[in-house]
């Protein structure tokens, strides 16, 4: 397990170009990486290898734009959704095997999740999601959405629900039998973003109206946090628990918001802030075996917060700014894509090389 004690430290250690902005970045269990761009490119690295190769070309997806990655999480399959409305899945494991594409009606694919134990994929497609055999590419189930269109998608980490926001609310399906009606949970705004905790006990959302709604699962009120200057952009999930749940660092705009459980159901929740950037925080992102928690903003600055308290260190590499991040599944290389198109790759310790 990775372990704090006074500092932590990351130097740079590998970087590759893309030609336009990075939309998505995933590392899979077994240490593939897989970058997407504004332009329909993406790459992939397998196995910790610190090469490189093109499987998908703006010629292949007519310059349209990439948008999601999912490794399913035994990391042997890689799903790849984008403008163009098509769902491509590739095998990684045991061996690379030529992308699979599988096209339905022409919906801009926003949102792809795989089921966390089985070879299931949920794809949203304008008001409805739909889920898949990933393996034959068929199709198993339909679920609507009649309110507006899929903002996003969430399965629950036993993979018994999945859980799909949009305008008005959430709808969670139990597809671990045959489902029925779905568990609505009305809201009078938008639901942009959705998020489970680790241990399956908390679901969050993040709504248009700047507020935050945090569920105990299976109790049908949940605390409505408000306060926010500006909508809230990111959830992040810690997998430790501080005290009795996990932290859920929330980001809006330029500031971070860590909230820890309190003892009781009636005390709720309390926050501290961390402000620190000078632009919009795009991406947030907890390290898998500590506290410690990563940040990027539009500005180009990426900073990791010890035990999500305090700053431990501040790292820079990109000129327009930067996009998103993920941990390596060991927490050893934190990789971050950036606006320009560049994909980074920072390592725990000295071993760094540095980025040409």
């Amino acid at each position: 397990m990775f372990s704090l004690k006074n500092t932590v430290s990351y130097e740079p250690y590998w970087s590759e170009q893309l030609s336009e902005y990075i939309t998505a970045l995933k590392w899979s269990k077994e240490g593939s990486l897989a970058a997407s761009s504004a332009i329909g490119e993406v790459i992939l690295s397998q196995h910790n290898s610190e090469q490189f190769e093109l499987i998908l070309s703006p010629s292949d997806t007519q310059g349209q734009s990439i948008d999601c990655l999912a490794f399913s999480t035994d990391g042997r399959f890689l799903a790849i959704g984008g403008q163009d409305g098509k769902v491509r899945i590739c095998q990684i494991q045991p061996k690379f095997s030529p992308i699979k594409v599988s096209e339905r009606e022409k919906h801009w694919i926003e949102h792809l999740a795989w089921h966390p134990t089985q070879h299931q994929l949920a794809v949203s497609l304008g008001r409805y999601v739909q889920v898949w055999d990933g393996v034959l590419g068929k199709i198993i189930i339909t679920l609507p959405f009649e309110f507006s269109s899929v903002l996003d998608l969430a399965w629950h980490p036993l993979g018994d629900y999945l859980a799909v926001t949009g305008n008005g609310g959430i709808k969670v399906w139990n597809l671990k039998n045959e489902p029925n009606d779905p568990i609505l949970l009305q809201i009078p705004a938008a639901a942009t973003q959705i998020a489970w905790s680790p241990d399956g006990e908390y679901l969050a959302t993040a709504c248009l109206d700047h507020t935050l709604l945090v569920w105990r699962w299976g109790n049908p009120d949940p605390w409505r946090i408000s306060g926010f200057g500006s909508k809230v952009r990111n959830l992040a999930w810690s997998t430790l628990k501080s005290g009795i749940a996990p932290l859920l660092a929330v980001s809006s705009y330029e500031d971070i918001f860590v909230w820890k459980k309190e003892p009781t159901d009636d005390n709720g929740w309390i926050s501290r802030s961390l402000s620190l950037h000078n632009g919009i925080i795009v991406d947030l992102s907890f390290h898998p075996d500590s506290l410690l928690l990563a940040s990027v903003g539009e500005e180009g600055i990426l900073l990791l917060w010890s035990k999500a308290k305090k700053l431990a260190q501040r790292l820079t590499s990109v000129s327009e700014g930067f996009s998103c991040l993920d941990w390596h599944p060991s927490g050893d290389k934190l990789a971050a894509g950036g606006q320009d198109g560049k994909v980074m790759i920072w390592l725990k310790s000295n071993r760094g090389k540095g980025f040409g």
